[in-house]
């Protein structure tokens, strides 16, 4: 019998058009769109199938969108299969839906929270970040020790990609050492300000205030949580404005989940980039996808076969 769990993309796996096909062919799917517009007060679902790109790609857009979006997947399937996970993760805004599927939050709740989040870090600028591939933690950090200003890991993704974040002179310095010490690619990253780093500390505390007032349940289903990779089941409140400004221990997470038994994933959202990673850090599991009725209809197939 196969230990499943199941996983939830973050901000960067957007696209024009995403979701479209879960509206057209699935009741619940629509459902999900229709309440997302109605909870947010507008039309998320258009920005989603029609763009344009530029209005999709701002955080305060970006982040209901994928949530909405996986949520739709999440809940086409669970229409047509009855596999329950042992585990749930979301990468970054994507925990946001791993509390929905384990049962922590309400659909709304989960609209309400994560149009808040993207609100508060959308609004704090400054600072930068970069991913690191195929580079030792140990070099990242000697690199950013060497350097003047605030520099951190923002995303362990996987033992292949690091992503750095802070100060603007800082992360470009410390990826001018990197190059300098022989590492091949060292990518900015296109993104508004320097997300799960110190800058974002004051959106994290406003936001623990506006926590305070949401109704979060305890789980039978753990989640993985990013500020930690631990297996949680409670506390939830304490870990939510944490997570906007601490380290994303994915990489972690995805093994401590492969250590208690876990042999297959499903990521379910828009794109393949967690199965991507997940081929870097384990190639012996499975990863399936769910982002249309095509890919959900394979991955219960897939399942299925013994």
């Amino acid at each position: 019998m196969k230990k499943v769990a199941f996983l939830f993309p973050g901000q960067g796996s957007q696209v024009v058009g995403m979701g479209h096909d879960l509206f057209e062919n699935f009741e619940v799917g629509k459902k999900v769109y229709e309440k997302a517009d109605e909870v947010l007060g507008r039309s998320i679902s258009k920005i989603c199938f029609e763009g344009p790109e530029e209005e999709l790609k701002q955080t305060i857009n970006t982040q209901p969108a994928i949530l909405t979006t996986s949520i739709a997947a999440l809940e086409a399937f669970k229409s047509k299969c009855d596999i329950k996970p042992a585990y749930t993760a979301g990468h970054s805004l994507g925990e946001y839906v791993a509390y929905y599927a384990a049962g922590a939050i309400s659909l709304e709740n989960a609209l309400k929270l994560i149009q808040k989040r993207a609100e508060l870090m959308g609004a704090t600028k400054g600072g930068s970040m970069a991913a690191v591939l195929k580079a030792d933690e140990s070099l990242i950090r000697e690199c950013m020790d060497a350097v003047d200003g605030y520099v951190d890991i923002a995303n362990y993704n996987s033992p292949a990609q690091i992503v750095i974040t802070g100060d603007d002179e800082a992360v470009k310095k410390t990826c001018e050492l990197l190059t300098e010490k022989g590492v091949k690619r060292v990518v900015p990253l296109a993104v508004s300000g320097a997300f799960h780093s110190q800058f974002m500390k004051e959106a994290g505390e406003k936001f623990a205030d506006f926590v305070k007032d949401i109704e979060v349940n305890d789980t039978n289903i753990p989640v993985v949580t990013n500020v930690d990779a631990e297996f949680t089941t409670s506390n939830f409140k304490e870990k939510m404005p944490k997570q906007i400004y601490s380290s994303v221990h994915w990489c972690q997470s995805i093994e401590k989940m492969i250590d208690a038994g876990v042999d297959t994933f499903i990521e379910f959202g828009n794109g393949t980039v967690l199965a991507g990673l997940n081929k870097k850090i384990n190639p012996e599991v499975k990863t399936y996808n769910v982002y249309d009725k095509e890919s959900l209809e394979t991955t219960i197939q897939n399942l299925n076969e013994v």
